[in-house]
């Protein structure tokens, strides 16, 4: 197993300026299918890290059209996170995944000798792990991912690594035999365990954290309540009428933002 901050870091830094627009910020979030930008003065450098996460801040889906415009004004400077967490290239992936569970935050900032070079984020460890063994605003129902993966309770740590990351997802959702969802496996869920050499034994039940659910024809305003309150990324989506059936979905922050940046939005406008 590689042990290098480098060797999983994605190289290049995306940004965008503290003067642009909250809209804007989702455009770009959505265009490079990222979750987060690295914000920067006027002179490049960078200051803070707006994520998608952070433009739920607010009641922006808020019917109110006055606090809507005042959202509308808002810039990448005005809801960043500063100052930005980074970890020089050479540190451990385990000196890495420590500070993201400690810290709990999503990225670091990679620098060499003091300067910007890259982005280690916690599905970046993710794939480290699944390679470490051999192996409008509207309802919810609007903007759900229809498709999701997931697992058995009793599936290996190793194999739902290996499955996020080939499916470029963020987390897996664990049922029961009738389908029935008991919990959802992150990528933070699976950091405390990145360096232990046991992981390989491991289950997604012994990581897993509890599911969060909400109904398909949910408002997004819920939705994002939801998130907000809780410090969740994403929620599974039932039935109303059959709520312990299998979930129909599961809606993340990632989709909010998309729905956020289309060029009918009223974030666009």
């Amino acid at each position: 197993m590689k042990d290098k901050v480098k060797d999983y870091m994605r190289p290049g830094v995306l940004t965008c300026r503290k003067e642009t627009k909250i809209g804007q910020v989702a455009v770009l979030l959505d265009q490079h299918k990222v979750h987060s930008l690295m914000v920067t003065d006027r002179d490049g450098r960078i200051i803070g890290v707006i994520t998608d996460f952070d433009l739920l801040a607010g009641e922006w889906l808020s019917a109110d059209s006055q606090s809507l415009e005042v959202m509308r004004g808002m810039t990448a400077g005005d809801l960043m996170s500063s100052p930005v967490a980074s970890i020089e290239a050479n540190a451990t992936i385990k000196e890495a995944s420590q500070r993201l569970v400690q810290e709990g935050i999503r990225r670091l900032l990679v620098t060499e000798q003091g300067k910007p070079i890259g982005v280690i984020s916690v599905s970046d460890i993710v794939a480290q792990i699944g390679s470490a063994g051999s192996l409008g605003r509207g309802e919810v129902g609007d903007v759900m991912s229809d498709a999701y993966l997931v697992c058995r309770d009793k599936t290996p740590v190793t194999a739902a690594a290996r499955a996020m990351t080939s499916a470029g997802w963020r987390s897996v959702v664990v049922v029961d035999a009738k389908g029935y969802p008991l919990g959802v496996v992150s990528g933070l869920d699976l950091l405390p365990i990145c360096a232990e050499k046991d992981c390989r034994e491991m289950t997604v039940a012994e990581v897993m954290h509890p599911p969060l659910t909400i109904p398909i024809n949910a408002s997004l305003q819920e939705a994002a309540n939801i998130l907000i309150e809780h410090h969740y990324h994403r929620l599974i989506v039932v039935d109303p009428e059959h709520p312990d059936s299998v979930p129909l979905g599961v809606i993340s922050t990632f989709d909010i933002v998309a729905e956020m940046a289309r060029p009918d939005s009223v974030w666009q406008k």
